[in-house]
């Protein structure tokens, strides 16, 4: 029997846990109170476990078991996006229903979060004494750019070897470059457009979104015919103020924004269609121009792609314009050969030329992990030990603790391929099947960097 097996005794405790981390909304882009609540949460159900226990700032910390000049590691958060409308279940409530496991977090990254620790305790319990710490680091700010791993590790050292259960099986060594920019004008300088509203987190395609425009009849037709036209569904509706068009489209996460229908980016080009764009402003003007429902960046002039890591991708994750507001979040991945900073200077000149200010919210700098990595051999024996088969190396888009990691660790599950999981989407959920079977493997990887043979692994 593998020691990932021994997982399956804590069933009933792990979604126990995990129903009340997910009942806790830590949105983080919306909550800081909450986030920190969801921290205190596992750290307090590891110190119950009789772990030793540290918090960090308000948005991170640890549990630890075992000595040693090393440590090893998982990292997980448990901050979520905003759960968005149109669910079947609620949200923050965990619900299974016809073999699958449905709550905002489930899959990114509660319940991984929930099985990490877990796995620390299957090793406590066994009585097995690992060669070294061994750690699961909790976050709580990771969906708005990863500052709460900077706090920790500016106290705390970095592990020896680390991974992250964020992303998917296999093992992930190539993590794209993300770039999140603001765009803005000093006010909005539209006619007709008096606001625009989408989006609530940058790193996700926004599903909805509205406008409120003043317009004549004749052109209200001839909007309701482009939109009959066009990709997505739209509502009309009079009131006192004018005419609100609501969008919608559908919600993907912004390494992947080809697998969405962004809301925002067709409703200013169905008006943009309909009015022209300087009507609408110069920051809708810019919008449908130089970005459009495109996602590869051509029209900015910043389309790009290598072997490694595949094509950047550009996402309009969300837009305020109002009275007194104008500005638009931007999400970039790029290729590991790209420069990030060459391509924030594009989309400077390009936006400044029109007006417009733009700043740079985060930037993340690619990360790529040699396959001779000792984590990569750790990962591969646990995942072929469960599941008969040996993972393949593969790159991402996505964002992941392991860029905080010194090139000493990586993503790895845990989403498997074939299971819609809907991160950063509605309905998020994972089949029973699968999220136990990442359990075990989880939980033969942690066993496996407590017993690596290694004397030094930095």
């Amino acid at each position: 029997m593998n020691f990932g097996d021994r997982i399956t005794d804590y069933k009933n405790d792990i979604l126990h846990d995990l129903s009340e981390l997910i009942s806790i909304k830590s949105v983080s882009c919306e909550n800081e109170k909450e986030t920190e609540k969801a921290l205190d949460y596992v750290l307090e159900r590891a110190r119950q476990m009789g772990f030793a226990v540290k918090k960090v700032g308000t948005a991170a910390g640890h549990a630890e078991y075992g000595e040693g000049s090393e440590t090893a590691a998982v990292l997980a958060h448990v901050d979520v996006v905003p759960s968005g409308d149109g669910w079947n279940t609620d949200p923050f409530v965990l619900t299974e229903r016809d073999g699958r496991l449905y709550g905002r977090g489930i899959v990114d990254d509660k319940g991984p979060a929930i099985i990490a620790l877990y796995c620390l305790k299957a090793l406590k319990d066994s009585g097995i004494v690992p060669k070294r710490k061994i750690r699961v680091i909790f976050g709580a700010g990771e969906e708005i750019g990863m500052n709460d791993m900077e706090t920790y590790f500016s106290e705390e050292e970095i592990p020896a070897m680390a991974f992250t259960p964020d992303s998917d099986y296999g093992i992930c060594v190539c993590e794209k470059g993300i770039l999140q920019l603001e765009i803005s004008s000093a006010q909005h300088d539209g006619t007709i457009l008096t606001e625009l509203q989408s989006g609530g987190a940058v790193n996700a395609v926004p599903s909805k979104a509205y406008a409120l425009v003043d317009c004549t009849e004749s052109e209200d037709n001839r909007l309701r015919r482009f939109a009959d036209a066009k990709p997505g569904e739209y509502d009309f509706i009079y009131t006192m103020d004018g005419l609100v068009i609501f969008a919608k489209g559908r919600a993907a996460h912004a390494s992947v924004p080809e697998q969405g229908l962004n809301s925002a980016a067709h409703l200013i080009r169905i008006l943009a269609d309909n009015f022209g764009e300087s009507v609408l402003g110069s920051l809708c003007g810019f919008l449908d121009n130089a970005i459009g429902t495109q996602t590869d960046g051509e029209a900015l002039g910043i389309s790009c792609s290598d072997e490694k890591s595949g094509n950047l991708t550009v996402n309009l994750g969300r837009v305020d314009i109002g009275e007194n507001i104008s500005r638009a979040l931007i999400d970039i991945r790029y290729p590991v050969s790209a420069n990030g900073d060459e391509i924030f200077e594009k989309i400077r000149r390009r936006a400044e030329a029109e007006g417009l200010n733009v700043k740079m919210l985060n930037h993340e700098p690619p990360l790529f992990t040699d396959s001779d990595n000792p984590i990569i051999s750790v990962l591969s024996d646990a995942y072929e030990s469960v599941t008969g088969v040996k993972p393949e190396l593969y790159s991402t888009g996505g964002g992941t603790y392991a860029r905080t990691l010194g090139n000493r660790g990586v993503a790895f599950g845990p989403a498997f391929s074939g299971d819609e999981t809907h991160i950063h989407d509605v309905n998020e959920g994972i089949s029973a099947e699968n999220f136990w079977k990442h359990a075990k493997i989880c939980a033969q990887a942690v066993y496996l960097m407590s017993m690596w043979e290694n004397t030094t692994l930095g």
